[in-house]
């Protein structure tokens, strides 16, 4: 078995400096608002490779948005512009849908609220689901706002677990059955996007939720209609889960390699999802394409985590390869960052690839899968009738993932993401 360590990513460990940094972006070519007039209506997008979030592609497609809606979406040639419609070369560009990152943990006050889902949405990032360290009306308002430049908010308000002394004080702290159907009887009175629970001892220093309470917990949230993901951190925890009838788990197995039982509990339930929320890699890597937002001294802080640490490894290793074996047996996989950062999402990615998925499983894991565990019907593919949220890149994903990072331009709700006035705000400077 392996002993237990609690290593984060790098750019969690800094999540901090990064809140008082300025933003990160990509190197890439103009962005396509300089390619095109300022206009209003419907616009016309031709040209690009189509990355549709279900699996499939269309090479030369056509997008034709009118408001903040997809209208139209197949191959250019095949798709009837409207007549005097706005049009947008985007010929040898890469769309995909907007990003769904299903697992974060973002700041409590507006101001730094609204920062987060800025970051957020530079790094096209469409929703984020803040997954049950939420107190007070704040989240619950957020999650009615439309703000530009900003990406969606979903919540699962406050989560559930055992009493932690010393950690945070937001969850609810239940010992009895009761108190845990009490707790989802009020987030059901809110709404909740899902119910959070943990089941972790924190590496013995608490107690955990026992099968009799997060059964209770999950038995009550169902009867409202509501799903239950999970923090776990052991193989026999997850196993319990599973029986229990939990819906999704928030991190994969931690302390060992999976087994055959896991894998057909598994299958017995195929609507389970799974967001790996993998942990630092533990190998060297160079951050220069960050270098364009980030003064160089805190760079140079960043990259020095960046190093190769066998511990680290071995702790990736464990998970990847379950993550590895999971996908292969179909599971549905889903996609989170357990984090504020901004550029989170395309490390992330780059880590699940590194795990054995292919670029195209992980991106729909990063768009579908993630929208369907959120509940959402309007996001996560691009295809008529849906919100207009995409992301233009320089280059093709599916030939490597890292080219998540070449973003050219996000569009949030059919509106071009400010993304230069953002970077210019965070450092600084006066936007061109």
């Amino acid at each position: 078995m392996h002993k237990r360590k609690t290593p984060s990513r790098p750019s969690l460990l800094v999540a901090g400096l990064l809140l008082l940094v300025p933003v990160l972006h990509t190197a890439c070519s103009a962005p396509v608002s300089d390619q095109a007039p300022d206009i209003t209506g419907v616009t016309v997008f031709d040209g690009a490779r189509l990355i549709v979030g279900d699996g499939s592609v269309i090479e030369n497609a056509t997008l034709v948005v009118d408001d903040t809606r997809l209208v139209q979406v197949g191959r250019t040639g095949e798709v009837e512009a409207p007549a005097g419609a706005a049009r947008v070369d985007l010929t040898g560009r890469t769309v995909m849908p907007a990003i769904i990152d299903a697992h974060t943990h973002l700041s409590q006050t507006r101001e730094a609220l609204v920062e987060d889902l800025q970051r957020k949405a530079y790094y096209g990032v469409g929703v984020a689901m803040s997954l049950g360290q939420d107190a007070g009306d704040l989240p619950f308002q957020m999650r009615e706002e439309t703000i530009p430049n900003v990406a969606r908010y979903r919540t699962a308000g406050r989560g559930i677990t055992r009493p932690e002394p010393g950690r945070s004080e937001v969850p609810y702290w239940i010992d009895t059955e009761e108190e845990g159907r009490q707790a989802v009887r009020e987030l059901a009175e809110r709404n909740v996007d899902l119910v959070k629970i943990w089941v972790d001892d924190r590496n013995g220093t608490y107690e955990k939720l026992t099968p009799e309470l997060y059964g209770a917990v999950i038995d009550e949230a169902h009867q409202h209609g509501l799903r239950v993901t999970a923090h776990v951190f052991t193989l026999e925890d997850a196993k319990g889960l599973l029986r229990a009838g939990i819906d999704a788990f928030a991190h994969g197995v931690r302390d060992r390699d999976i087994d055959d039982e896991i894998v057909a509990l598994f299958k017995e339930r195929p609507n389970v999802i799974l967001l790996p929320n993998l942990p630092d890699r533990g190998v060297a890597e160079d951050l220069g394409w960050l270098s364009d937002t980030i003064p160089a001294e805190d760079l140079q802080a960043l990259q020095e985590r960046f190093t190769d640490r066998p511990d680290a490894q071995e702790t990736f290793g464990i998970q990847a390869r379950n993550l590895s074996r999971l996908n292969a047996e179909g599971v549905k996989i889903a996609f989170g960052t357990d984090g504020n950062a901004g550029w989170g999402p395309h490390t992330e990615m780059a880590d699940m690839v590194a795990s054995g998925m292919s670029p195209h499983e992980v991106l729909v894991a990063a768009t579908r899968n993630s929208a369907e565990l959120l509940g959402l019907t309007d996001v996560g593919t691009l295809e008529s009738g849906k919100s207009a949220d995409f992301v233009v890149l320089e280059a093709n994903p599916l030939d490597d993932i890292t080219n998540t990072r070449r973003i050219a331009a996000v569009y949030l709700r059919g509106t071009e993401v400010d993304r230069a006035g953002l970077s210019a705000g965070w450092v600084g400077q006066t936007s061109p």
